[in-house]
């Protein structure tokens, strides 16, 4: 398989050491990080059609996607 874009390293690369911080001392962003990471490779599996499915399960796998980056990023910040 190809590289799998929209990885969180590449979306938030200034906070790196601050993603993998989180990831040991904070349970709810850890389980955010997950689920983040399999959506977005049943994203990048359906757009390359190694496992296609139809138009709206993939916008809806996108919106998904999209809302846990939200809240990842309240996380980052803060909020």
């Amino acid at each position: 398989m190809s590289h799998t874009p929209h990885e969180l390293h590449e979306e938030f690369p200034d906070k790196t050491d601050q993603i993998r911080t989180l990831k040991m001392t904070d349970g709810e962003f850890q389980r955010l990080f997950d689920t983040y990471h399999e959506v977005n490779r049943a994203v990048h599996r359906a757009e390359t059609n190694v496992e296609p499915c139809d138009q709206f399960r993939e916008e809806e796998l996108r919106k998904e996607r999209m809302r846990l980056k939200d809240r990842i990023a309240a996380k980052l910040s803060g909020t």
